[in-house]
């Protein structure tokens, strides 16, 4: 049977997702909905006009196998709303929240066909989680686990597991960390691992090579590009020197079933629109001019 006639059974989940999106943000003059999608290739689309509420700081994850779903952040105070994404990339309107509303949270994949939002800020720092099940029902709190912080990311890795990492831990503007804390195949959230690479807030994560994932971009005090590769079994790595524009506030998916993609941010002057892609080993490379519009405080997730 030739390759491209072949068609994957049914119930039957795929390792990797072809495609993602960039959503939500805030650009120099406001808050917004527009999203950008991804192909298979990692080339970004232009802006699409946007849908449900204009947010910054939203947490993004996919669900279903295909599907991705944008959820919680900032509208002016923090929200829990939600917005599915169709496996064409069509983002849906709002739906009611569920759960403590909070913004500067992260997401990923679990469980092959799940995802979870974890931590952020609700005008403190929380550790509290919510799973989504795989038709894309976000579920109540579920008691936090590690150190409570903000502005981290996290990824899937080794297929069916997820990892939570870096961000600001602490009182009042927080202490930078490089913490991480490890998501099981059923999405029970481990305790603190200690710190690998530099600690730092505002940076992006996602997954690579099937099973790996890798954190990359983000502030230190001043900007940066270096990266953190997570092996499939959850090891995250000493720091990688950063390749291209230093950055910080951005967001990162999965494309093309094995690849990855950071993308957006705030370059320490100025909201930027340039990615770089992330190969299926975990390289990162140079600038690709920017699509769409220039914004920071965004979130991204794969589908199809």
């Amino acid at each position: 049977m030739p390759i491209n006639s072949f068609i994957y059974p049914a119930n039957t989940l795929q390792v990797g997702n072809d495609e993602g999106i960039f959503g939500y943000g805030s650009t120099a003059a406001s808050r917004v909905s527009m999203s950008n999608l991804v192909n298979s290739s990692g080339v970004v689309a232009s802006d699409v006009t946007g849908v449900g509420t204009a947010r910054d700081t939203p947490g993004a994850t996919e669900y279903g196998g295909d599907k991705g779903i944008f959820a919680y952040g900032n509208t002016g105070s923090v929200t829990a709303v939600s917005n599915l994404v169709s496996n064409a990339g069509v983002v849906a309107t709002d739906v009611s929240g569920v759960g403590t509303a909070r913004k500067s949270l992260a997401a990923c994949g679990y469980g092959e066909d799940k995802g979870i939002f974890g931590f952020g800020s609700t005008g403190s720092f929380v550790s509290m989680t919510n799973l989504v099940t795989n038709a894309g029902v976000i579920g109540t709190d579920v008691t936090g686990v590690g150190t409570a912080r903000y502005l981290l990311a996290a990824t899937q890795y080794g297929t069916d597991k997820g990892i939570f990492g870096f961000g600001s831990s602490g009182s009042g503007d927080g202490v930078l960390t490089g913490v991480t804390n490890l998501v099981s195949n059923v999405g029970v959230v481990a305790s603190d691992v200690s710190a690998v690479g530099t600690a730092r807030n505002g940076v992006a994560a996602c997954s690579y090579g099937e099973d790996k994932g890798i954190f990359g971009y983000g502030d230190t005090g001043s900007v940066t590009a270096v990266t953190n590769l997570v092996s499939n079994s959850g090891v995250v790595a000493t720091d990688t020197s950063g390749v291209g524009t230093t950055r910080r506030y951005l967001a990162a998916c999965e494309y093309g079933q094995d690849k990855g993609i950071f993308g957006y941010g705030d370059n320490q002057s100025s909201f930027v629109s340039m990615t770089n892609l992330v190969s299926n080993e975990g390289v990162v490379a140079t600038d690709v001019s920017g699509v769409g519009t220039a914004r920071g405080y965004l979130a991204a997730c794969s589908f199809n």
